[in-house]
């Protein structure tokens, strides 16, 4: 057994070290282990001409004499030789300890073998490099790519060179002396190496780096302006943004920490959401609050856009009471749907005293480069490092060091809060009083792990597993170690982990003190034993985790990373894949009712784990819808439905081609319009009867939701209500919740905009309410349909209710629809101004996030409020753009285009072909059951025909348009179409 205080080889069952005394523990949980080493290669030039000038004994002396002195210093250095191979000498350093300069010393051993060789009579060239290596195999000290380029380099070295490999001049460029050398093609490597001649190393020379968590200092100009956002958060009772950045152990967290310690307010660090809510106090919320926030809890359903606004109600109730600091602690590591959360409450909370403290690596602008940006109440700070007297100031606060020791680690730490506590805790904890200076910050904690007693190691690395908070009960399955809560006391005082609020019941919790601790516990564990450890893991939470809202994520999580491991080591686990893509899927699902931004990626991950040539045709067109509905990705479901169809027909799957034949199709209609409304409705009907013999009902829904697609873009609003119906009995027979949720907006639609008077519209949205179901598209039409009745006031009020709701909720796509529809209302109304301001929002909103088939109907559509405002250059603009962007069988935007265009000729005199396209739009609205559009257009032929001087056929049409109004209920329009006819009689 080797000793891991001073690498001494020991007798077999030692105790103890026979040279040093320190105890010889058993192995961890691992007695392999991936480690970051320095790999040396040394080899004799010339040996074949010694063997024919010198007697073999001769030769076998001096070769002993070689070997016996290149292992002297090798190990003078810290090294260990692994083997001699011919007349080569390969030395690993960093095996069996880690040191944070192993670069280095594998440097200085280097260039001390170069001067003994000359005195041995012998040449030899020398390779050094530093890299992953797997160790503690039986077989060998190391493996891993590191060697063969160590021995590349050796060999690509002339006689009497040391070259050395980029990372290990990284390491230890600031104590060396090198030259670049032409980078060099090596045999296995499929690209060019770096790499440099060693020329000197100097006597004296570190070169590595810094440190966290301790007293604060050097920072009393951030912290200032961290209690002047919160003063102003309390006497604006207004919600600020303060962003903390900086590299990993700057002293964020510490900054947090200071300033929370001076303040009477409510402090809360959290993760994820939930945490937040479960520790505020009890606080009244209105019910459409309350359902949000059981929603994050996981007691019913709700959009990613419900749960921010049901959220930021929750702290506003809570702040009322008391001025509320919320802390997010590392955010760059956030999905995207919790920084849109919290940028939510930044935005729209008000007469609320609120701090939003934010705490991020600088990654987190790659993310979102917008982040803050904008805001009034946004503050940002960057943390620098820690100038040299700041340094010194916190050392000594620390502990007491040697002079010379206290400007290595201050030079080293380069001003780095966590690495100067670090390394400070590294010289208390050392025997030998000896302190390693770690070249990186993954150096620095992995050479601190490295002296951990192998128990505690142990424990540690099985906590990594579950991540950066960890339970005992965890540890304690997965490390088989009995004495799991003195260990975890051990590595609480040391500063490694500390205690932290459970998430499952009757369980002890800790986090490690910082991530990159646990990521060094994590990679130190080779890939077959994460394999096992991941899936031991996943099987205790299964039973201890029964209560977790994402239990489901989690636990794909970890079954989905010990199937990957054992792909990647050449033994693929089906069973571990199939489980987690069960637990991704059914997260995915769930995320997608409530439309959360992750449902794509944990679907995207749950597909991914397919075996090859293997499909899952529901798994698979759900990911595709929420490619559609929730990312915005329509163009890629082209190719998956594609690969789709092609697996299933190689599997003699009919169905299911069918179904990824259909899903293609519907997003091509709206991607490239290589396929047009009649080409999809004929799919779908050859579809129909294949899938209709199987009792497919995903399929049959596919069909009939393709086609209310067909009818909606033909504007056949009774086919696409009865399609929708059928469409809604497949989903409730299927008993899946989320397509009967697709369709419910289909449904109202094709009432409001079809022949179903105006009150039998509302009547049935009061239907599906008092059932339970409700959906941005019920309000919104029912304000539409108040204003038909003539109930205005109550209309505007309904549609204001509802537009500040989604406003604070912050749904884009929503927000910009209600837009339109309030510009609808207004012009029902004869508010035109109101109205061409409506429709302008509408237009930008919808032109900001590329949907242009929106667009394209909602720009002429806000040219009729422009005509009636007298601009009718600005109407004609408007009209050209939906003309420009509007796809050839899109009913809507060439029938909105033709009227605005046509009304404008007219009043230029061109009557004619204003006429003409007054004519078309007309005609165009015939083939469809859309009463009060064809109203319209009417109404707007009679506009042009009476610019014409033309008054009885401009009374007639009018007629006519004032039926139809009357057979949909809009009393609104047929009153003001009855009072223009009453004009025309009276001046006849």
């Amino acid at each position: 057994m080797v000793c891991p205080n001073c690498s001494a080889e020991n007798r077999e069952g030692a105790r103890f070290c026979d040279t040093c005394g320190a105890p010889l523990a058993r192995p961890g949980i691992a007695r392999e282990q991936r480690k970051v080493v320095t790999v040396l290669f040394c080899d004799l030039t010339g040996s074949t001409g010694l063997g024919e000038t010198l007697d073999p004994e001769s030769l076998r002396a001096l070769l002993a004499r070689y070997y016996e002195r290149m292992k002297a210093i090798v190990e003078r250095h810290g090294g260990s030789v692994e083997k001699f191979v011919g007349d080569a000498v390969m030395a690993v350093f960093g095996v069996p300890v880690l040191h944070e300069d192993d670069a280095l010393r594998a440097l200085r051993a280097a260039q001390e073998m170069r001067e003994a060789l000359p005195e041995l009579g012998i040449e030899g060239r020398i390779g050094v490099t530093t890299g992953e290596v797997v160790t503690g195999t039986e077989e060998r000290l190391a493996t891993g790519d590191a060697v063969n380029v160590a021995a590349r380099l050796e060999q690509a070295a002339e006689p009497g060179e040391v070259l050395l490999g980029a990372e290990t001049y990284a390491l230890a460029r600031d104590a060396i002396d090198v030259e670049a050398v032409e980078p060099l093609d090596l045999k296995g490597k499929s690209a060019p190496v770096d790499a440099y001649r060693l020329l000197a190393v100097r006597e004296e020379g570190e070169g590595f780096e810094r440190r966290q968590d301790a007293p604060m200092v050097g920072r009393e100009t951030e912290l200032r302006r961290l209690r002047d956002a919160f003063d102003q958060a309390v006497r604006d009772r207004s919600c600020q943004l303060f962003t903390i950045l900086g590299a990993a152990g700057v002293g964020k967290s510490r900054l947090a920490a200071e300033f929370l310690a001076g303040l009477d307010g409510e402090g809360i660090t959290y993760w994820p959401v939930v945490e937040v809510v479960e520790q505020l106090p009890d606080v009244e919320l209105d019910d459409a609050a309350r359902q949000a926030i059981d929603a994050l809890l996981g007691a019913g359903a709700a959009s990613a856009d419900e749960i921010a606004w049901g959220f930021r109600k929750l702290l506003e109730a809570a702040a009322a009471h008391r001025p509320l600091v919320c802390v997010f602690d590392d955010i760059h590591w956030g999905e995207y749907t919790f920084l849109d959360l919290v940028e939510h409450v930044a935005d729209l909370s008000r007469e609320a005293p609120i701090l939003l403290l934010c705490m991020a690596r600088p990654d987190l602008l790659d993310r979102r480069a917008t982040w803050g940006g904008g805001k009034l109440n946004a503050t940002a700070v960057l943390l620098e490092p820690l100038g040299a007297d700041e340094a010194d100031r916190l050392i000594e606060s620390l502990g007491e060091l040697a002079p010379e020791l206290r400007t290595r680690v201050r030079d080293a730490a380069e001003g780095n809060p966590l690495f100067l506590e670090q390394m400070v805790a590294l010289v208390e904890d050392s025997r030998s009083g000896e302190i390693v200076v770690p070249p990186t910050i993954q150096a620095l904690l992995a050479a601190r792990l490295d002296q951990l007693h192998p128990e505690e190691r142990g424990v540690l690395e099985a906590g990594s597993v579950e991540g950066r908070l960890f339970h005992r009960g965890a540890v304690q399955a997965l490390a088989h170690e009995n004495e799991v809560a003195p260990r975890l006391t051990a590595l609480v005082r040391k500063e490694l982990v500390r205690p932290d609020k459970p998430q499952l019941p009757g369980e002890d919790a800790f986090r490690f003190r910082h991530l990159l601790i646990r990521d060094a516990a994590y990679d130190a564990l080779p890939k077959a034993t994460r394999a096992d450890l991941h899936a031991q893991f996943a099987v205790w939470l299964e039973e201890h985790g029964r209560d977790l809202v994402e239990l489901d994520e989690i636990l794909g999580y970890h079954f989905e990373q010990a199937a990957r491991y054992r792909a990647e080591l050449g033994s693929p686990d089906e069973e571990l894949s199939e489980q987690a893509r069960e637990r991704l899927a059914s997260a995915g699902r769930r995320a997608f009712s409530r439309q959360d931004g992750a449902a794509t990626g944990l679907l995207e991950r749950a597909v991914a784990l397919l075996p090859p040539h293997a499909y899952d045709v529901d798994l698979e067109i759900d990911l595709a819808h929420a490619f559609f509905f929730i990312a915005g990705r329509p163009a890629e479901i082209g190719a998956r439905m594609s690969s789709l169809a092609e697996r299933a027909e190689a599997a003699g799957d009919g169905c299911t081609v069918w179904r990824a034949r259909l899903s293609a199709a519907t997003a091509a209609l709206y991607v490239d319009q290589d396929v047009t409304l009649d080409e999809l409705e004929a799919l779908a009907e050859e579809a129909r009867p294949d899938l209709e013999e199987a009792h497919d009902l995903g399929g049959l829904w596919d069909v009939w939701f393709t086609h209310m697609t067909v009818a909606h873009g033909r504007m056949q609003w009774e086919t696409k209500r009865i399609a929708g119906e059928r469409a809604f009995e497949y989903a409730q027979l299927a008993g899946d919740e989320r397509k009967t949720a697709l369709v419910l907006p289909q449904l109202v639609n094709a009432r409001y905009f079809g022949t179903t008077p105006a009150g039998e519209v509302i009547a049935w949205i009061d239907e599906q309410e008092a059932a339970g179901r409700h959906h941005t598209s019920l309000t919104l039409h029912r304000a539409q349909a108040l204003a038909m009745l003539g109930r205005v006031d109550e209309a505007r009020a309904t549609h204001a209710e509802h537009h500040a709701r989604l406003s604070e909720r912050g749904g884009a796509v929503p927000l910009a629809i209600s837009c339109n529809i309030r510009a609808e209302i207004e012009r029902m109304v004869g508010d035109a101004e109101a109205a061409a301001d409506w429709g302008r929002e509408a237009c930008e909103r919808m032109e900001a996030m590329g949907h242009w088939s929106w667009l394209s109907t909602f720009a002429p559509m806000r040219g009729h409020s422009l005509y009636e405002l007298g601009l009718d250059d600005e109407a004609y603009e408007w009209a050209e753009k939906g003309r420009a962007l509007g796809a050839d069988d899109d009913i809507a935007t060439q029938v909105h285009w033709r009227r605005v265009e046509a009304k404008v000729l007219a009043r230029r005199g061109e009557t004619e072909r204003g006429e003409a396209l007054a004519r078309e739009a007309v005609s165009l609205l015939e083939r469809t059951d859309m009463l009060d559009e064809q109203a319209d257009a009417l109404l707007d032929l009679a506009r042009v025909l009476d610019l014409a001087g033309r008054r009885d056929e401009t009374t007639a049409v009018l007629a006519d348009a004032i039926d139809r109004y009357e057979r949909k209920q809009n009393l609104m329009m047929s009153g003001r179409a009855g009072g223009w006819l009453h004009e025309l009689s009276l001046s006849a």
